[in-house]
């Protein structure tokens, strides 16, 4: 069994994405180990703390390092992804040339209330991801849109429909961390 680190940019009690990643993990229990990064008390980036990395740093580039994949359930901002998922890729990128990004098998999937999930959002990712050198299962896509019978009360998925197109989309992923091209 693989072991994906989760990243949820959403620092939102309630987030949709938690849901959603919460959703993913019970789905996908029998492919993944799931393990949640925590990134509420990673600070900004700043060159001045790589000489001593603060302690949620190293928590989160731990995690990253020691998984066989990344999974990030990530909300569309403005067109964009969260600010909080920026800095955790930048501080993961550091120190140049030893990033915990290079080589490591990442998807994204989100969900949002508006009418194209997360698709833009994702796009941008992807770029940048390219530019880390994560290896990046870009198919099937999973851009949700968010309706709000979407979730059961003890936080599964309730349509059908919506199970199986995520249940492949898991499968998906496990397939790609055994077999993504350049993995290390």
């Amino acid at each position: 069994m693989h072991t994906l680190a989760v990243i949820v940019p959403s620092l939102r009690r309630d987030s949709i994405n938690r849901k959603l990643a919460e959703a993913l993990a019970v789905l996908g229990r029998k492919l993944f180990s799931f393990d949640f990064v925590k990134l509420e008390d990673i600070p900004f980036f700043n060159e001045d703390l790589e000489k001593n990395l603060p302690p949620a740093v190293v928590a989160m580039k731990s995690v990253v390092a020691a998984s066989d994949g990344v999974l990030i359930v990530t909300p569309e901002y403005n067109r964009s992804f969260p600010a909080v998922l920026k800095n955790a890729l930048d501080w993961g990128s550091r120190p140049y040339g030893k990033g915990v990004w290079v080589g490591k098998c990442v998807a994204s999937t989100g969900i949002s209330p508006g009418p194209v999930g997360t698709a833009v959002c994702q796009s941008q990712l992807r770029a940048l991801l390219a530019f880390l050198g994560a290896r990046q299962m870009t198919s099937p896509e999973a851009c949700l849109r968010y309706t709000p019978n979407l979730f059961t009360p003890d936080g599964g998925l309730a349509e059908e429909g919506t199970r199986a197109f995520l249940n492949t989309f898991l499968e998906s992923f496990a397939a790609w961390v055994e077999t993504a091209p350049g993995r290390p």
